[in-house]
């Protein structure tokens, strides 16, 4: 395929950057995304020679997974302004971090979603390499069963835990699912970003991190698992008063 012309990669990562910014402003996503994409779109048609859909849709894709999904974590985090229960770890909360006020339920269901994701990497890759012996998928040669199921184990167990401590969810049921969410969201995010690598035939999505690749290599366990976090708190929880 011929990638998009460079100024239209240039213009798309520019509204992937801003997006987020005018979530955080402006509390709606849809609009700011229906700009970007006409956008980009009018950028892309206005190139010389013949644009063809294939490179509208790798920018419209681009737009989606590096400028829409991660918006859910400002949402997460931002958009849920009810105060969180546990008033205890509320009230020591550091003021350079906002202080008392900003202990709400978007910020403890942040905070346990991050870290359940960081629990499913450790433990995926722990797993891993002591137990993987059954290969999860060709996208990722590397990922085994075994590592899944232990990255799970340690997702739910590491929602579990922290939900007894924050006092959110307050259901255990609730805490469970929350965990296996995010570990949903986290290993599709994983995949996702593999399957572009290996289409693009690169073993890394850049080398701004000496030995770990690019950006997107850290964080493609985040970018589904905000708008998962976020429907399940907004969604689910109220639905079922758990």
């Amino acid at each position: 395929m011929t990638p998009p012309p460079r100024y239209v990669s240039r213009v798309c990562s520019v509204i992937c950057a801003v997006i987020p910014i005018l979530t955080l402003y402006l509390g709606q996503i849809d609009v700011s995304v229906t700009f970007a994409a006409f956008v980009v779109a009018m950028a892309l048609l206005l190139q010389r020679g013949i644009p063809r859909f294939a490179q509208l849709s790798s920018a419209m894709f681009g737009l989606f997974y590096c400028g829409y999904l991660p918006c859910f974590w400002v949402k997460l985090r931002c958009g849920l302004s009810a105060p969180a229960l546990n008033t205890r770890i509320g009230a020591t909360w550091p003021i350079l971090l906002g202080g008392p006020a900003h202990w709400t339920v978007g910020l403890v269901a942040t905070l346990i979603s991050i870290s359940s994701i960081i629990a499913a990497d450790t433990f995926a890759f722990l797993g891993g390499k002591t137990f993987g012996r059954t290969p999860l998928t060709s996208i990722s040669p590397k990922k085994t069963w075994e590592g899944t199921i232990t990255g799970l184990g340690g997702c739910v167990a590491t929602s579990v835990i922290l939900s007894k401590i924050f006092c959110w969810p307050t259901s255990v049921l609730s805490a469970i699912a929350f965990g296996f969410l995010n570990f949903l969201g986290s290993i599709f995010g994983d995949l996702t970003e593999s399957m572009i690598k290996r289409d693009a035939g690169v073993k890394d999505s850049g080398s701004l991190i000496p030995g770990h690749g690019g950006i997107l290599d850290r964080v493609d366990s985040y970018v589904f698992t905000g708008a998962l976090a976020y429907s399940f708190v907004k969604i689910f929880l109220p639905l079922y008063g758990v």
